[in-house]
């Protein structure tokens, strides 16, 4: 279940990444009149997915099976030219310990399901108008110290 209609508006792209159906219809309807959205059910798909393309922003559930988020959020890390990817959790597990790991993976936001329309626009907004300002990485490719 990959939908792959991206980039054909020139508006940003976001991956969405949850096993549940109805997450994903949801989401798609909160945000497709402002970005390109593309849903995928598992994680294992996702990481096909960002093998091929550069979202501008993965949304991740957690709780997934057989990968949860944060393993895959693990793989999307080691990925070459995926790192920077901002990601926020949108997750239904509100405990510190999932927050704490999120945040140590390097998420940009944490939002509890079920979440507001509203709420999950304005929080991409403000994810996706901090990873603009911030300043590009310096080349490390044939650096020398």
């Amino acid at each position: 279940m990959i939908e792959t209609n991206i980039r054909r508006t020139g508006k940003k792209c976001i991956l969405a990444v949850d096993d549940a159906a109805t997450i994903l219809l949801r989401i798609k309807d909160t945000l497709e009149d402002y970005y390109d959205v593309v849903t995928v059910n598992s994680g294992m798909r996702a990481l096909r997915y960002l093998e091929k393309v550069k979202p501008d922003l993965i949304l991740l559930d957690i709780r997934m099976a057989p990968k949860n988020g944060f393993d895959t959020l693990r793989e999307i890390r080691d990925m070459p030219g995926r790192s920077d990817i901002p990601v926020i959790m949108l997750t239904a597990m509100e405990d510190k310990k999932s927050v704490l790991e999120g945040i140590t993976l390097g998420i940009s936001d944490y939002i509890l399901k079920p979440f507001a329309p509203d709420d999950l626009l304005s929080r991409i907004q403000q994810v996706l108008d901090v990873d603009r300002d911030k300043p590009a990485p310096p080349e490390t490719e044939g650096a020398e110290s």
